[in-house]
């Protein structure tokens, strides 16, 4: 298992190496107890042929099983599950639009408790803009930086997933930094927000289009949680979908799992993630079936 997880390192370079790293340690130090790897493109496995598959020469899938795989299924599926209960709805029936927002980020589509489509791909570099990660971009342009760079291939993968996304467009991957800076009328700072928050907005347009009928918008991970500000860009002007931000409990929302819709709306929420307790569940189930 190590052997194959480190074969898919060039997959998901920014985490694989260090949950490996992690994984050596503690057979080093305690080499008899049982370690189990939970991943979350597991909760992907529900999307569809016609949303996984790239529109690429098939023997490319059949051969090599490239395709759409996605991350942050552990998150996605939990907040999913939290607001399912938060709105007494069954799990099974709940459709919903999940928006992971972090210096990671992906949106999920959720269609009756189970992911139908989402922005992460082969790699975590597809989607949305991220702190240090390009998301989408047009293919063509990997060949052509190489050419303006002098990079060769692992050296543009290495600055589309290290040194693009907010650190390219603003020198800063932290959204907090980049708040105050556009407190101080800093462009750079704001045209990255504005990048930020526009491809999130395009993406909930599309998977609402998807799913068809919708029961929740849920906003988490470190950004998604905690800016109030980004909340208010992405909702913003889609009051003609039934999307209505109330401003003043977004501003300052409660504790926990919080509402930030106006009465009578579709409901908004701010769900904190806990991907932490999610492995630990999971790592319980496989570890009482050995």
């Amino acid at each position: 298992m190590i052997g194959h997880l480190e074969d898919l390192c060039p997959l998901a370079p920014l985490h694989n190496p260090a949950h490996l790293a992690g994984i050596k340690a503690m057979q080093a130090q305690v080499p008899n107890l049982p370690q189990v790897a939970v991943f979350d493109t597991a909760y992907h496995q529900t999307i569809p042929p016609h949303a996984f598959i790239y529109a690429l020469p098939y023997g490319l899938y059949e051969t090599h099983k490239l395709r759409r795989y996605g991350f942050h299924g552990t998150s996605h599926d939990f907040v999913a599950q939290e607001a399912a209960r938060f709105l007494h709805i069954p799990y099974r029936n709940f459709n919903a639009i999940s928006l992971h927002l972090g210096n990671g980020a992906s949106v999920c589509a959720i269609k009756d408790g189970k992911s139908v489509e989402t922005s992460m791909g082969l790699t975590p570099l597809e989607g949305l803009v991220m702190g240090t990660r390009s998301g989408d971009l047009d293919p063509a342009l990997l060949g052509y930086i190489g050419q303006l760079t002098h990079k060769d291939t692992a050296g543009v993968v290495h600055m589309l997933n290290h040194e693009s996304g907010l650190k390219g467009l603003c020198g800063d991957n932290d959204m907090r930094s980049i708040e105050k800076r556009m407190a101080d009328k800093d462009e750079k700072a704001k045209l990255a927000f504005d990048i930020y928050a526009h491809r999130i907005k395009k993406y909930v347009g599309a998977y609402a289009f998807v799913l068809g009928a919708l029961d929740a918008i849920i906003f988490t991970g470190g950004v998604g949680e905690n800016s109030a500000k980004l909340r208010q860009a992405v909702c913003r002007g889609l009051e003609n979908f039934g999307i209505f931000l109330d401003e003043k409990v977004n501003a300052n929302p409660r504790p926990g799992i919080a509402l930030l819709s106006q009465a009578r709306k579709l409901p908004i929420l701010r769900v904190p993630t806990n991907e932490e307790l999610a492995i630990a569940k999971a790592t319980v189930q496989v570890v009482k079936g050995l």
